[in-house]
C-alpha cells in the first residue's frame, strides 16, 4: 500500500480535517490545527507531505520520527498539529486496514466505557449554574467552566469573591456527587493563583486546569504543594520533552491535546510517562470528532486515563457542532457520564464526506478573542 495525497479542508467552526488517501482506496482521517492558526497548520501539512506520498502508510513510528524530526528546526504547535493530524491518519488507515480498532493496535482496551465531561457557560461565564443543570439532565455527571473572565495581576476581594459564588453555585446545582473542573485558561497570575486556590478548596473541584500559562511552568510545583486541589495542565505541550518538568512538578493530571501532541504516538508516550508519576490522563480536546475519536483509542488503552474532554455544544462551536460530520453518531452515544468503547476499524468513525466537502467550500476564518484590561493593557483570554 502507497499514500497517494493528502487533502485537507476547512471546515466551521474552526477545524482542519485531513484525508490521507492509498493506492488500494483505504483512506485515513485526522485533524491536524491550532485553533485561530488552520491556515498556518494546513501550509505545514502540505509542505511534510513531500515526505508522505509514494511511502507505505503502515510505517507509523518511522513516519513520525522524519516528520518530526527530519527538518533542522523542529518542535513548536505548529509543526507538531500537522504531525499530530497526518499520525491519527495514519493510525485510521492501519485499523482499517487490519479490520480493528486502533485501541486493539495499541494492546488492547483496559476499560469498557469511557467518562466525559461537557462545558459550561462562556469565555466569560455567566449562567453557569442554569447550564450546569442542564447538562446533568443530558446524563454527565461532570462538566468544566472557565473560572473567570478577564484577570488583573491583583485581584480586588470581590473579583475573588464572584468566582467563588460562581463556582459555590454550580456546585449546589449538581450536589456532592457529581464533578466540576475549573479552567483558569492560563488567565491569572502565580499571585491570584494561589488566591483562588486557597478560597476554592472548600468546594472540591475535579481538578484546575492551567492555573499559569505554560511559560510560568516553573510556578507549579509551589502551586501544587500549597493546595489540595489537584492541578492539571498540558493543553500547550507539545512533546513528551515539554512535559518532562511539568510531570515532576506535583500535578495531578496530565492534558495533551491530540491534535498538538504529536497525535496518537505521541500521547501514547506522554500517557506512560505520566503514570510514571502517579499523574492521571485526561486529554484535551475542544476540537471536533476525529479529534475525539483518537482521543478515545488511548484512553481506552490506557489504564491511567482519568476522564475525557468533550465539545458538544462548547460556546465555539457555532456553525457546526461535533456530530455534524458523522454519518454515524451512535459512536458518542453518551450514556450516564460515559461512552461506550469504539468497535469500528481505526479510529471508529465514518466521515460524511459529502458534508465535509460543501463546509470546506464555505471554509472558516476563525480567531481567537484578544482581550485587554480596562486601562487598554493586553491580558490573557
Amino acid at each position: 500500500m502507497k499514500i497517494t495525497a493528502l487533502r485537507t479542508y476547512l471546515v466551521e467552526p474552526r477545524w482542519l480535517f485531513l484525508k490521507v488517501e492509498t493506492d488500494e482506496g483505504i483512506s485515513g482521517w485526522g485533524e491536524p490545527v491550532v485553533e485561530g492558526r488552520a491556515e498556518t497548520v494546513r501550509a505545514a501539512v502540505a509542505e511534510l507531505a513531500d515526505q508522505l506520498v509514494g511511502q507505505d502508510p503502515g510505517r507509523i513510528e518511522d513516519h513520525w520520527q522524519v516528520l518530526s524530526k527530519g527538518g533542522f528546526y523542529r518542535g513548536g504547535p505548529v509543526l507538531a498539529s500537522a504531525v499530530a493530524g497526518i499520525d491519527q491518519a495514519l493510525w485510521d488507515i492501519k485499523g482499517k486496514a487490519l479490520g480493528v480498532p486502533v485501541h486493539e493496535l495499541l494492546g488492547g482496551a483496559v476499560r469498557d466505557r469511557m467518562r466525559v465531561y461537557s462545558w459550561i457557560a462562556g469565555d466569560e461565564p455567566t449562567a453557569a449554574a442554569e447550564h450546569a443543570a442542564k447538562r446533568m439532565a443530558e446524563g454527565f455527571t461532570a462538566v468544566k467552566m472557565n473560572a473567570c473572565g478577564r484577570m488583573r495581576a491583583l485581584e480586588s476581594p470581590a473579583a475573588v469573591r464572584e468566582v467563588v459564588d460562581r463556582v459555590a453555585a454550580v456546585r449546589e446545582q449538581i450536589g456532592p456527587d457529581r464533578d466540576v473542573a475549573l479552567d483558569f485558561h492560563g488567565r491569572v497570575s502565580p499571585a491570584v493563583a494561589r488566591v483562588l486556590l486557597r478560597e476554592l478548596e472548600p468546594l472540591h473541584p475535579l481538578f484546575v486546569e492551567e492555573p499559569v500559562v505554560p511559560e510560568l511552568s516553573g510556578e507549579l510545583p509551589r502551586l501544587c504543594a500549597g493546595t489540595t486541589i489537584p492541578i492539571a495542565t498540558g493543553e500547550r505541550l507539545y512533546s513528551r520533552w515539554d512535559f518532562r518538568d511539568v510531570l515532576a512538578a506535583g500535578i495531578a493530571v496530565a492534558q495533551p491535546d491530540l491534535s498538538h501532541a504529536g497525535g496518537i504516538s505521541e500521547t501514547r508516550r506522554i500517557a506512560a510517562q505520566a503514570e510514571l508519576h502517579g499523574v492521571s490522563l485526561a486529554p484535551h480536546c475542544p476540537l471536533g470528532p476525529i479529534a475525539l475519536a483518537a482521543s478515545l483509542q488511548v484512553d481506552f488503552t490506557s489504564p491511567n486515563a482519568l476522564i475525557q474532554e468533550t465539545s458538544l455544544g462548547i460556546h465555539y462551536n457555532q456553525g457546526s457542532d461535533v456530530l455534524d460530520y458523522l454519518v454515524d453518531t451512535a459512536v458518542f452515544g453518551y450514556a450516564d457520564g460515559h461512552v461506550p468503547r469504539p468497535t469500528g476499524p481505526g479510529l471508529g468513525i465514518e466521515i460524511d464526506e459529502q458534508a465535509v466537502a460543501a463546509a470546506a467550500e464555505r471554509g472558516h476564518r476563525w480567531r481567537n478573542p484578544v482581550w485587554r484590561n480596562p486601562d487598554g493593557s493586553f491580558t490573557e483570554w
